[in-house]
């Protein structure tokens, strides 16, 4: 995207690769949202004229989601990709009851989720990098998943607050966050200015799929359009 004249900005939540925190723990969803806003400010102040697009995949696109539809935000639009609406796995009503539990008594202990990297491609070489990445972790706190599904569950009865235009991209065949979820978010969305696009076959990151190339296209078309 940079060599088709976009600027990209980007930086690593709390918790996780380069920034400071306790590894996957947040101590209420709020923290999230300053650090996003901090995060456009800094841009803003760097391009004051510029059309700024905010986008976020997996757990991001959680956190872009939860602070667009809680404030007016002045954005060109928005992306998100792979959108949790409908996680599996990780956030069974079992292992949900538990982080309730321990959220109240030891809000930061220290548990490992269990994500098979082969579910995020099906680019063998994009998942060994994943496996290889000494910044890569999979660890979350009781208190990081009670707040995850408390924002999940408000985000489901809020779709209809969106007010800018807005870009879903999701793998027809994520086995991570479902396709169901996305598609029930963006059939509930009432702003007009909506695109879903799911790519049949991708796994959870499909701009690291054997589509990418397509992704790539796709994403420029649509901030063409809205430019």
């Amino acid at each position: 995207m940079i060599s088709r004249g976009f600027a990209i900005y980007g930086f690593d939540h709390r918790g996780h690769g380069r920034s400071p925190g306790q590894r996957g723990h947040i101590n209420a969803w709020d923290e999230y949202r300053g650090d996003v806003n901090a995060f456009l400010k800094t841009i803003r102040a760097q391009n004051p004229q510029e059309a700024i697009f905010l986008m976020g995949h997996s757990m991001g696109a959680l956190i872009v989601l939860d602070y667009i539809l809680r404030g007016p935000e002045k954005l060109a639009g928005t992306i998100v990709s792979g959108t949790p609406i409908e996680p599996v796995g990780f956030a069974s009503p079992f292992l949900m009851a538990v982080a309730r539990i321990l959220s109240r008594i030891w809000p930061g202990c220290p548990i490992k989720i269990p994500l098979e990297a082969a579910m995020l491609s099906r680019d063998a070489d994009v998942v060994a990098a994943y496996q290889q990445d000494p910044l890569v972790h999979s660890l979350a706190t009781p208190r990081w998943g009670t707040e995850s599904q408390k924002t999940i569950q408000w985000l489901k009865s809020h779709p209809q607050d969106l007010q800018m235009p807005i870009l879903m991209i999701h793998g027809g065949s994520d086995r991570i966050n479902t396709i169901a979820g996305c598609q029930d978010f963006f059939e509930k969305v009432s702003y007009a200015d909506k695109q879903l696009l799911v790519y049949p076959g991708s796994y959870h990151e499909p701009h690291n799929d054997l589509d990418h190339k397509q992704v790539v296209e796709d994403l420029e078309k649509w901030l063409t359009k809205h430019l």
